[in-house]
């Protein structure tokens, strides 16, 4: 992926710059390797710094916008002569919490995620554009996102909402939730199923938040279950079994877990509580991310079933996915930007 932007703080005739990535598609806790081209303009420019960041659409209420919630200075000062040119590489380790933004080559509807570089130039900072990067899922991610599909689920959206998750160690000041409609042996209980990864180097802590159907006499309400898993158990578990095993267990909750929402606490987000419950502890990665291939991993079956999970989605969701584009301005980690 590669922008090319002329900064707009120095006008015609000024420097360029042109970031390229050795591969857009990555997963939480690799790196994105790249470099940025510099290219000198009519006259000498002094640069104070180069910065790359990443930047995600964040809702918090009924309010969205862009947040850069990962950042490395790749250059300090230096001096960049009339059309010289100049190439810096770099390598931006991903936070292990990054969100998932595709799944087995199928975009997720409402996620978006991009990689921009800043350029400051006489106290004038250029954003630059944004590349899109593909976020894929790690290897036990994969696993419950396709038990998901064998048993019936259909995917509805993503979206990444501000606030922390009580009971989980969280980095980033906000947290995803891939919804689903409910399978149709869930159905009458059951009305659709918030799915929320939170992983570490370790394993994942896996939340699930099922909105409850209310009977004659009583309301509906959200039902909770949180659960860890090793990265290792990716390939040594029944998963299907393991899902259907967590659902009836936190469906069969009756008002233990409830939703919470907060004023500012923290970042300034909700907070979603639940009573951890723990399956497992977790053990080292080892080799299991950076081994598995990114985005062809699974087998026809698998793709087969993420294709049929997303057809006749995209109408009953059109208003609520959302793409990002265009020039964004920005702030520090936790900057937020309506639009």
């Amino acid at each position: 992926m590669v922008f090319k932007k002329m900064l707009s703080a120095l006008g015609v005739g000024g420097p360029s710059v042109d970031t390229v990535l050795a591969n857009p598609n990555t997963r939480p806790g690799l790196a994105l390797d790249g470099q940025v081209n510099l290219l000198g303009g009519d006259a000498q420019a002094n640069i104070e710094h180069i910065a790359i960041g990443l930047v995600t659409r964040v809702e918090i209420g009924e309010q969205a916008g862009v947040m850069e919630f990962h950042r490395q200075v790749v250059s300090g000062p230096l001096q960049l002569a009339p059309k010289q040119a100049l190439s810096i590489p770099f390598q931006l380790p991903l936070p292990w919490e990054t969100p998932i933004t595709a799944v087995y080559g199928q975009r997720l509807h409402g996620m978006s995620l991009g990689l921009r570089t800043e350029l400051a130039i006489a106290r004038a900072v250029d954003k630059g554009d944004l590349d899109e990067i593909n976020v894929h899922p790690l290897p036990v991610q994969e696993r419950i996102l396709e038990a998901f599909l064998q048993l019936g689920f259909r995917f509805k959206k993503a979206d990444l909402e501000r606030g922390m998750i009580y009971g989980v160690q969280q980095t980033l000041p906000f947290y995803q939730e891939i919804e689903f409609f409910a399978a149709p042996q869930y159905a009458q209980t059951i009305n659709e199923l918030e799915l929320t990864f939170v992983a570490n180097p370790h394993g994942v802590d896996v939340v699930l938040e099922c909105d409850k159907r209310g009977g004659f006499l009583t309301p509906g309400h959200d039902v909770f279950g949180r659960y860890q898993i090793a990265h290792t158990d990716a390939e040594r578990t029944d998963w299907a079994q393991v899902v259907d095993g967590w659902l009836q267990e936190t469906i069969g909750r009756f008002g233990a877990l409830r939703a919470q929402a907060f004023g500012p606490q923290g970042y300034g987000g909700a907070q979603k509580f639940g009573h951890p419950h723990q399956r497992r502890g977790g053990v080292g990665m080892g080799g299991v991310v950076a081994g598995a291939a990114l985005g062809a991993a699974g087998g026809m079956l698998a793709g087969h079933m993420i294709g049929n999970a997303f057809e006749g989605a995209e109408d009953e969701v059109a208003d609520a996915a959302g793409d990002f584009g265009g020039d964004f301005g920005g702030g520090d980690f936790g900057g937020f930007e309506e639009f």
